[in-house]
């Protein structure tokens, strides 16, 4: 049965909902997982599902995931185009069950699927399972009626999958069809270790163990399953073609970078050049396409870096199949086409992404030209090696891959020093790894679990009080010292305390036992939905099974709402001005301020920053009361409301209506739109590429900013003697007074330096004059050397000088009708002083920061002069 992609899609997703699975949306490609750069695989969204650290909110699931495997440990960047299944950006088809049914349903299932329902050739399906794993065997061999000769048993390389050193795992159970012997020799997945004949297509994972720091696994109570299923894999298969590439994801995109570039895609040729390169552009685009489209964008740090990685060897490849034009755009739009049935809000943002990587191609081809240049610098000497410095400069900050490096440098006969680039490579790859290592400990991580498994977790009363009994159920010793010394981390059954999260900051306050009081410095998430509170204790102990009056900073909570629902304000009048690309990238509330990132391609401009103030205050005037309610997410997006980034939502999600604007957001909030006093902004700049950051006061915020620019005002007032009313003109008034005064002083320093000409003429030897002056700026220096030079006794004048800023002048002025420019005479003598000049005439000047050396500089000036005569 031969499927389209968007076919093959709803044909799995649809199979598992008749299956009783709740379909669930692929979450984006940013993950909430700390541990991963992109979420890698289908599972990683219902991680904390798995481990018990969330409750599940349905007991089985069915997903096509987004998926990018490139940056940190999950990363096949370097593969793509070379073989016939590696990618960047893919999707996993996945059923998942939470302590669910187990074995004997998702075994069963799985054949049914493949084999009747895609028609799939039964006979050519070997299943490959863990050595220790009878019951799976048993089940393929005698419920689905695999042959005993097709069942194959491998260890924990092959077949056991752990998400981590420590937590659930468990053995897994493969799915490889038999692609024929023209792939390879028989005898099954056990003699083909790279897939060639017998292509892995579906994975099986039994979640049915925990694994603990020492290594011992005890079973689990819920067993759990999670299958991963490469839909571009089974695309493959589906559609009887030898790769992904050849599939009708991969080749409307391969045919338009042939269009682009003109050159000749050769199917299932993995030594040509030119079709490796094709197959780069194609997946390329198509990753960078979808990455942006999730917010990521182009950087020098964390995702950001590996997608201008993406970008930039996407464009290296089209460089080097000799395409000087832009490609990318028209690949990107090409990808968009493809995928945008599947992910609507591709084609909704088709021209914010477009531009987004067209403006990160056109930097990079000027990158490109740049290093091309290093490179040819280097090897101009024609050195027998190129260093390893050179190579990993030329890798690491201009996008050149060692073997474009190799090729350039062989065709001049220079070799590469490998070692070296290898020592900078390690390098770099063991400071990324240290600056990737977690906060927190696997033991650490136990405690807190073993604190939600026995107590539950906490119950979150802050959307209503401010003040709540509740009881202290652990404490612990904190790892945190940013505080100083004796800080502990209290956990109550309750809270009004909120955590930090979605950009808000945690709240500060009191927890108080009749035995002892803490001071709460921070509240934040030790794991999902078990709150934190970081203190220090103040007054006696806090002990676990007390009862706690816990008590918030109500003050503090009120700017910090204020500020919350500002930036809500700010968000809709941003996409109001600037147009509904604009999506969030970040943001931090606190009590002080609000900071809000978005994405957006160019400066904001005073005007635009008007107007966006203009409709924030309008809402705030409007005094309209705010409201929070809790609904499901289809229901949220039906009514229109926007996801705010940063943000994990289930099926019950909380929404933000203020204003004009209704939002997702599971912050606390003003009561009412006028609460929030005014909005200013303070500040708009560049974080990043297409990234933009604004910053903004509100409420007593505000009004602080004013009583401070108020007082500066009347400060500038007095100064320059006017009103606080008229202080702009008062200002431009004495700016004014102070440009007369400074060119009256540069008349008085001219006619001072015209007489000193006549003076300096004097002591001409042999029509030269080489002297030192100071205390002239090089403009009147200058003057001077000319009035000098055109005495009738002189013909060459070199004068040096401290200016009146603590810099050097250095002047040459030669004969009108000299064959030779003045430039020659301060060549090497601006060495002398520290810097550097020149012109084109018969007046040359130069300047330096180095005073001391003023007597060199002229000596050497004086010595070029007979030679330049």
């Amino acid at each position: 049965m031969t499927m389209s992609a968007d076919q093959l899609r709803d044909s799995f997703t649809g199979f598992f909902a008749e299956k009783g699975h709740q379909v669930v949306p692929s979450a984006s490609l940013i993950p909430h997982d700390p541990t991963v750069m992109f979420n890698v695989a289908g599972m990683v969204p219902f991680k904390s599902y798995f481990t018990g650290d969330e409750p599940a909110p349905y007991e089985r699931a069915v997903t096509s995931q987004k998926c990018a495997r490139a940056g940190g440990k999950h990363n096949d960047l370097d593969d793509v185009g070379r073989t016939k299944r590696h990618l960047v950006f893919f999707e996993m088809l996945g059923n998942f069950s939470f302590g669910d049914y187990f074995k004997t349903d998702a075994i069963p299932w799985s054949w049914e699927l493949v084999t009747e329902k895609w028609g799939i050739d039964g006979d050519r399906i070997w299943v490959t399972v863990h050595e220790t794993d009878d019951e799976a065997e048993s089940i393929w061999h005698e419920q689905v009626g695999v042959p005993m000769e097709r069942i194959q048993r491998l260890g924990d390389k092959d077949n056991y999958w752990q998400m981590g050193d420590t937590g659930p795992c468990g053995p897994c159970s493969e799915l490889h069809i038999d692609r024929g012997p023209d792939f390879g020799p028989d005898g099954g997945p056990l003699g083909d270790p790279f897939g060639d004949r017998f292509m892995e297509f579906w994975n099986l994972v039994f979640m049915q163990f925990n694994q603990s720091s020492d290594g011992t696994r005890t079973p689990l109570p819920k067993p759990s399953i999670d299958t991963g299923a490469g839909l571009e894999r089974i695309l493959a298969l589906m559609q009887g073609v030898d790769s992904v590439w050849e599939t009708d994801l991969m080749m409307p995109l391969i045919d338009r970078a042939q269009s682009l570039t003109g050159k000749t895609y050769r199917v299932g040729d993995y030594e040509d050049r030119d079709s490796f390169g094709l197959r780069v552009l194609a997946e390329h685009a198509r990753s960078g396409a979808m990455l942006v489209n999730d917010g990521v964008f182009p950087s020098n740090e964390a995702r950001g870096y590996v997608l201008r990685r993406i970008i930039r060897r996407a464009v290296r490849f089209a460089y080097m199949l000799g395409t000087d034009k832009l490609v990318m755009p028209s690949l990107t739009e090409t990808a968009i086409s493809v995928m945008g049935n599947a992910y609507p809000d591709l084609v909704k943002n088709q021209d914010f992404i477009t531009n987004v990587i067209t403006r990160e191609e056109e930097s990079f081809r000027h990158t490109l030209r740049n290093g091309l240049s290093i490179l040819d610098t280097e090897l101009a000497d024609g050195p027998e090696v190129l260093s390893g410095s050179t190579t990993f400069l030329l890798h690491d900050t201009y996008g050149f891959p060692l073997e474009l490096t190799q090729e350039i440098a062989s065709e001049r006969d220079v070799a590469v020093d490998l070692d070296g680039f290898n020592v900078e490579m390690n390098e770099q790859r063991a400071r990324a790894k240290a600056a990737a290592k977690g906060a927190v400990d696997d033991a650490t991580l136990d405690q807190y679990r073993q604190v939600a498994s026995q107590f539950g977790t906490t119950e979150f009363l802050g959307y209503t009080v401010d003040d709540a009994e509740a009881r202290v159920l652990a404490v612990l010793e904190s790892s945190d010292t940013r505080s100083g010394d004796g800080i502990v981390e209290i956990f109550l059954d309750r809270t009004p305390f909120y955590a930090e999260s979605g950009g808000q900051v945690g709240d500060t306050g009191t927890i108080t036992t009749d035995t002892g009081t803490a001071e709460v410095l921070d509240c934040t998430f030790a794991i999902p939905n078990l709150r934190r509170h970081t203190a220090r204790i103040v007054e006696g102990t806090i002990t676990a099974g007390q009862s706690a009056q816990a008590a918030i900073d109500v003050d503090r909570r009120e700017k910090i709402r204020r500020n919350h629902t500002g930036t809500h304000l700010l968000h809709d009048a941003l996409r109001k001005v600037l147009g509904e690309h604009v999506k969030q990238a970040g943001s931090w509330v606190g009590p002080d301020r609000l900071r809000f990132d978005f994405s957006h391609y160019e400066a904001v401009t005073p005007d635009q920053i008007a107007e966006i103030e203009e409709i924030a205050n309008a809402q705030t005037l409007a005094s309209r009361p705010t409201r929070t309610f809790e609904t499901t997410k289809d229901e949220a997006e039906a009514l229109g409301a926007i996801a705010f980034f940063g943000d994990k939502y289930g099926d019950i999600v909380r929404v933000l209506e203020a204003g004009d604007t209704i939002e997702l957001c599971g912050g606390t909030h003003a009561r009412s739109t006028g609460d929030i006093g005014m909005v200013k902004v303070v500040s708009e700049a560049s974080i990043g590429s297409n990234l933009r950051r604004i910053e903004a006061f509100t409420g007593t915020g505000s009004v602080a900013l004013l009583q401070r620019d108020e007082a500066l005002i009347a400060d500038l007032a007095g100064l320059v003697g006017t009103s606080t009313e008229d202080v702009a003109e008062g200002v431009q008034r004495k700016l004014e007074e102070i440009k007369a005064l400074q060119a009256e002083i540069r008349g008085l320093r001219s006619q001072i330096a015209m007489g000193r000409a006549v003076e300096l003429a004097q002591i001409a030897n042999d029509g030269v004059v080489v002297t030192q002056v100071d205390q002239l700026e090089p403009g009147e220096l200058r003057e001077l050397a000319m009035a000098v030079r055109n005495h009738p006794d002189v013909h060459t004048v070199v004068i040096a000088g401290e200016t009146p800023s603590g810099g050097v002048a250095l002047v040459a002025a030669v004969p009108k009708d000299s064959a030779n420019p003045a430039s020659l005479l301060l060549k090497d003598a601006a060495k002398a002083i520290g810097g550097g000049g020149g012109g084109k005439g018969d007046v040359a000047q130069a300047g330096g920061k180095n005073p001391a050396g003023i007597p060199e500089a002229l000596a050497i000036a004086a010595a070029a002069i007979p030679d330049f005569s």
